[in-house]
């Protein structure tokens, strides 16, 4: 099954964006009658039948309409980008296959990058996406300073993990399935010792995510992969 996207679909007839009329045509080399599935990322499944088949302007007539529900409970991720933007790529591909809803690229002391291309960023959570076969596409915020963002409200569950051990509890034993939670994830030096202490005179909880020292996009990972089990497990 090959799922494409379309940003939005106002009626029967839509037509696919420049990069995906390519891949229609060039790579999977589909032909006018052919049947294809689409998602608006907002929830919404589409199947339907390619009327038009062009460079740029593949059109498609839509058959069917099928909306999913989103999860009852919304993981949030703040996460300071990788010194190597593979790294972080790596992680946004892999936590949207997973399950998350949205992800802040953020700021911190340590932090070994301070510029990143949204757009090209974007089209890796795209991608992840479709290839998963999923209908939500997590949101991807501007990136934020530390500071400023703990002192922004949230409604939910607060963690944050750090490298310093001490007494933390393990994540899988704090957190409640079905509801919201926001969880930072420091950068390659780690959190500051001022921002561990900002976040937890906010409300942050600080969490263990296991007795081994990650990397910054495998405790992404691994937050990400704890909270979507435990609530599928809540369903069983």
């Amino acid at each position: 099954m090959q799922l494409f996207f379309i940003s939005r679909v106002d009626s029967e007839v839509c037509t696919l964006s420049d990069e995906e009329s390519w891949h229609c045509m060039k790579v999977l080399r589909l032909r006018e009658g052919d049947e294809v599935d689409l998602t608006d990322g907002s929830g919404n499944f589409y199947h339907g039948i390619l009327t038009k088949i062009q460079h740029k302007a593949c059109q498609v007539t839509i058959s069917e309409v099928r909306p999913v529900l989103s999860d009852t409970w919304r993981l949030h991720i703040a996460i300071a980008p990788t010194r190597s933007i593979d790294r972080f790529e790596w992680f946004l591909e892999k936590a949207t296959e997973i399950g998350i809803s949205e992800i802040t690229p953020l700021f911190c002391e340590h932090s070994g990058r301070d510029v990143l291309k949204l757009q090209r960023l974007e089209k890796v959570l795209v991608s992840a996406m479709k290839q998963s076969l999923k209908t939500w596409l997590p949101k991807l915020n501007e990136p934020a300073r530390f500071r400023n963002f703990i002192s922004r409200d949230f409604h939910g569950q607060k963690f944050i993990a750090y490298c310093e051990t001490g007494d933390e509890s393990e994540l899988q034993h704090l957190y409640l399935p079905d509801s919201d939670v926001l969880i930072l994830i420091g950068p390659e030096g780690d959190f500051s010792k001022t921002e561990i202490l900002q976040a937890l005179e906010t409300g942050f909880t600080p969490v263990s995510l296991g007795s081994s020292r990650l990397r910054t996009e495998t405790a992404g990972i691994v937050a990400c992969h704890t909270i979507t089990l435990l609530n599928r497990l809540k369903r069983q």
